[in-house]
């Protein structure tokens, strides 16, 4: 008995239609509910959330910044995949169709449902979404007609003839699935407005940044090194990397923020974001720098940050004895874990409003995140933040401390080569090799590099303005034709010198020389 072949394609037809009518109308709900719980949204957070190290550490290489993007086009992919199936089932018996509806509905319930900062409003776009996904394929699947019995051939012969299979008018099908098509085309449109609508990139371009009490120190003289290709000292906003677990950016009105700073202390504190303004403000240059960063990776830049004391407000609040952690909570539910004598030695510990001279970018914190000098981002780097508890290390485990990565993070010696990059033949002759070396308050003191194996010798360093800050290098080759090995290492302040033991980022970053292979033509 074989079966129409045009029944598994009306149904992968049928399936993907009602799985577009589902995902654009929870698309469009979320718009008015929260954008966590459309659905795709959901699942690709919560697949970031049980992802192991290892995982993230593969997507952050070889995806960069756009590994979100990457992650959300994969949900999308499967979720096609499982709708052309469910179409399929919906052609064989319906009852099976709604089934796999009412599984599709019940995923995003689930990671909807168990985020952080969930609430019952979260629920409605996959619950809505599976009623307009379910009443499609109801209504296509009848469309695109059902299998009948088989008919017997002529009398006697013992065969059976091919399912047939009833053949509504094509103009019906086609009708239904354009109507299909506009109401998820529309909807789609609708959350695209909606979402737009509730961007704060208005209050980002029209905030007006009180000028600091305590302005960053002038830049000395050569800061930056004239060489094509060596990383600027100050990083620009739109280049700066981003390594966060946001599937959607955080949209805060300023007017709605608030911090709230409680737990282990004397007297709880809630700050609003004009109280927060009205503070003196410090400027500082500060280097940032991932945790996940391989050793000579580009997740690590250098900005002006513009904030308030984080200091001066938890001594307002006044530390009981035996905290040690700053537990600090995001608005979309990450958290990260600062030491609290890190955040109150006196360094520029900020909460962070301005980068560069603008307020912060939403993609980096708006409208205030933290900046600890000194510690990877994952303990001292929380964006959208909105809450800090005072508490301890033993208590409470941040995000990534429950993941495998160290509770303290204090960033490593390291080095990076940036020219040449090794991507291109270099000409023989006189050259430059140059990059940046780090140890965030520390301070760099000497840059060595070698060629060849040969034995090192000290790089020429730029100056900087204090030692929070990357700080650039450069050397002299006489670049011979042939492939060459160049290799860095940093020493810092306290006379550390960057080890040549390599160790992968997982729990507390990577470790080892930089190495550039490069091809010298004649």
């Amino acid at each position: 008995m074989t079966l129409d072949k045009r029944v598994p394609v009306r149904g992968v037809v049928v399936g993907l239609l009602s799985g577009a009518v589902g995902v654009c109308v929870a698309f469009l709900v979320s718009g008015f509910s929260g954008a966590i719980g459309s659905p795709v949204v959901a699942v690709a957070q919560l697949t970031i959330d049980l992802s192991p190290p290892p995982v993230k550490n593969f997507a952050i290489r070889e995806f960069g910044t756009h590994d979100k993007l990457v992650l959300q086009i994969g949900v999308l992919v499967v979720l096609a995949v499982f709708a052309g199936f469910v179409g399929i089932l919906a052609q064989r018996r319906e009852a099976n169709g709604l089934i796999g509806v009412a599984i599709f509905g019940a995923v995003g319930l689930v990671a909807a449902g168990t985020r952080p900062t969930a609430t019952p409003t979260d629920l409605l776009p996959s619950l809505i979404g599976a009623a307009a996904a379910a009443l499609a394929l109801v209504r296509l699947t009848r469309a695109a007609g059902q299998p009948v019995s088989p008919q017997p051939t002529a009398a006697g012969q013992g065969r059976t003839a091919a399912l047939s299979v009833s053949e509504p008018p094509r103009r019906q099908f086609i009708t239904l699935g354009a109507v299909a098509a506009g109401v998820a085309a529309a909807s789609y449109a609708g959350g695209r407005l909606l979402t737009e609508r509730a961007s704060v990139s208005a209050a980002v371009n029209s905030l007006r940044l009180p000028a600091p009490a305590t302005p960053a120190r002038a830049l000395p003289v050569g800061t930056d090194l004239p060489i094509p290709g060596l990383s600027r000292f100050i990083t620009a906003n739109p280049g700066f990397y981003r390594v966060d677990t946001a599937i959607v950016l955080p949209q805060i009105p300023p007017s709605s923020w608030q911090l709230r700073i409680h737990g282990m202390v004397r007297r709880e504190l809630t700050i609003s974001f004009d109280q927060l303004l009205r503070r003196p403000l410090t400027e500082a240059y500060i280097t940032l720098a991932c945790v996940s960063n391989p050793v000579g990776g580009p997740y690590i830049g250098n900005a002006r940050w513009l904030g308030a004391s984080l200091g001066a407000l938890l001594r307002e609040a006044g530390i009981r004895a035996g905290a040690d952690q700053l537990f600090c909570t995001s608005s979309d539910g990450f958290t990260s874990g600062t030491p609290v004598q890190t955040a109150m030695d006196g360094r520029d510990a900020l909460l962070a409003v301005g980068m560069n001279g603008k307020p912060l970018p939403t993609a980096h914190g708006f409208p205030v995140r933290t900046v600890v000098p000194g510690l990877y981002g994952y303990v001292s780097a929380c964006k959208w933040i909105t809450d800090i508890e005072v508490t301890t290390y033993a208590a409470n485990h941040a995000y990534w401390t429950d993941r495998g990565w160290s509770p303290q993070a204090p960033i490593k010696t390291e080095s990076r080569i940036d020219v040449p990059s090794g991507q291109g033949p270099v000409k023989a002759g006189p050259t430059s090799i140059a990059g940046v070396a780090w140890a965030q308050h520390k301070g760099i003191d000497a840059v060595e590099v070698r060629v060849d194996r040969s034995p090192w010798r000290q790089a020429k360093l730029a100056a900087v303005p204090g030692i929070d800050t990357w700080r650039q290098w450069s050397a002299d080759w006489d670049a011979t034709p042939g492939t060459h090995l160049i290799e860095a290492r940093a020493t810092d302040a306290t006379g550390y010198t960057q080890t040549t033991l390599a160790a992968p980022p997982e729990p507390n970053g990577a470790t080892g020389y930089p190495m550039a292979t490069v091809t010298v033509s004649g």
